[in-house]
């Protein structure tokens, strides 16, 4: 546990905000001590002490109860049929927050189904490891050590003595912006209805957890109202502050109320945010070029219009997934460069999916450190640890490794093309929400395939890493040196 970075120093005690006493120093002593002493262990310690594990039972146990639900013949209108892979595949999608939708939300499923979707997509935006966390807490009163390791990477802290205060301001920040989309959505909503209060309660609901949590289900068909900003403008911004992730927000915050200027934000937060902004700016420039004259996009409007439905396009498809209508009519160029971002994704511990941005700026500074002969990674006058640079090598290779294969797969069972196979493989992972028809519900191998996609896309690589091997002891010999050539 040597090399773990984790400050939990007496410096940090203000930092912590009272919260160290909830850390003891001496448990990873203890706990090493009891591995170096086996006994029998009860069936709950076993799985406590596998958080991995842990979270993967946790989240097939909802995924369970939301396809039983989804079956059951009160969730699906009159005249609908619901088959198992449709139900499976519906609830995987809700769970990891990534919405891609075989069937018509509205006329398939009654309120009873969409309001298991808005439970499911609640559930998961929040995390699997969050709620595990919360569960234990309720149970337990405490987290065991290895499990405050894990929460602590799924919220983005590095000091253990926070985690109970980051996940009340995760439930905190999840719920007031939430609440702050459904009032903003309300006025639009009510026109669009035109005076009908029951369906904009419902509709704004249903709007206010689907954009927070990057889900694209809507509940009427009708997408994103690109044409009614009144609408489609708080769904946006919800959406990329879901995305942002919670480290971010909660920097943000901090900073705000010590009334300190950006100077002081972390350089996680900065990272982020220049990054995430960059991405955004560079999908604005490639629909308002490449697709310009794209009717399917811009049905030939003025140019306020088109840069609208620009910036719709720029900020959505990252994770949201609303609006569905234009992408199978974009070029092939504009679906590669769609798959791109939807395999960058959203900020880290984010509602969103992919390899995050920032791991996606971790590589970039390593090619630029490579390139101009220097041997430390830095940004922003800061250095960034080896084991951050190799943890974002390996994340990045094993999920285009992922992303790969299960297009391939899906070109040999489905016949599609290789950029759209790409194409609903990243969104998949990526949690886009987005599909250009391999996902078909009378194809079920397609289904299982790209469901298998988002568990990995929202649990992450190292949960899976972690839940096959724990962490061991610091390596005590290592090898000499040699070298290869690469390039």
């Amino acid at each position: 546990m040597a090399n773990l970075l984790f400050d939990e120093s007496a410096s940090n005690s203000d930092a912590s905000k009272g919260y160290a006493w909830w850390f003891s120093g001496d448990t990873f002593e203890q706990a090493a001590a009891n591995e170096r002493h086996p006994r029998k262990r009860s069936l709950s310690y076993r799985i406590n002490s596998h958080p991995g594990r842990l979270t993967i039972l946790y989240f097939l146990l909802l995924i369970s109860v939301s396809t039983g639900l989804l079956l059951l013949p009160i969730a699906t209108q009159p005249g609908e049929r619901t088959e198992f892979s449709t139900a499976f595949f519906t609830a995987v999608s809700a769970l990891s927050t990534c919405g891609i939708s075989i069937v018509n939300t509205t006329t398939h499923w009654t309120y009873f189904g969409q309001a298991v979707l808005i439970v499911s997509v609640q559930l998961g935006g929040l995390g699997v490891m969050t709620f595990a966390s919360l569960i234990a807490l309720a149970v337990n009163h405490h987290l065991k050590a290895m499990q405050r390791l894990l929460t602590a990477n799924e919220l983005g802290t590095n000091k253990l003595s926070e985690i109970r205060g980051v996940l009340a301001v995760v439930l905190t920040t999840t719920f007031v912006i939430e609440l702050i989309t459904f009032i903003a959505l309300f006025p639009g909503l009510f026109h669009v209805n035109k005076g009908n209060v029951g369906n904009t309660l419902w509709e704004s609901l249903f709007f206010a957890v689907m954009a927070y949590n990057n889900s694209g289900f809507t509940p009427d068909g009708a997408g994103l109202y690109v044409d009614n900003w009144a609408v489609g403008m708080p769904i946006m911004l919800s959406a990329f502050c879901g995305t942002l992730g919670f480290p971010v927000i909660l920097n943000i915050y901090r900073t705000a109320r010590r009334h300190q200027s950006p100077k002081r934000w972390s350089l996680h937060t900065k990272v982020t945010l220049v990054t995430t902004f960059a991405i955004v700016l560079a999908s604005l420039i490639w629909f308002l070029t490449v697709e310009w004259d794209n009717p399917a996009l811009f049905k030939y409007a003025d140019v306020e219009t088109r840069m609208r439905r620009a910036m719709v396009a720029a900020v959505m498809p990252r994770s949201s997934g609303f609006d569905l209508s234009w992408v199978p009519q974009v070029s092939e160029a504009t679906k590669v460069f769609m798959s791109v971002v939807m395999f960058i994704g959203g900020g880290s511990t984010s509602t969103a999916g992919g390899i995050r941005v920032t791991t996606f700026a971790v590589i970039l500074l390593v090619c630029k450190a490579a390139f101009t002969g220097h041997s430390d990674v830095t940004a922003f006058k800061r250095r960034i640890h080896t084991h951050v640079v190799m943890t974002a090598v390996s994340i990045t290779t094993a999920c285009f490794v992922l992303v790969l294969f299960a297009s391939m797969a899906l070109m040999l069972i489905t016949g599609a093309s290789f950029s759209h196979a790409v194409f609903d493989a990243c969104s998949a992972f990526g949690l886009g929400g987005y599909t250009v028809g391999v996902a078909d519900v009378n194809n079920p191998p397609s289904l299982y395939i790209l469901a298998a996609t988002m568990l990995v896309g929202r649990m992450g690589p190292m949960t899976l890493a972690y839940a096959v091997s724990r962490p061991r002891q610091a390596e005590l010999v290592r090898y000499p040196t040699d070298q290869i050539v690469v390039g």
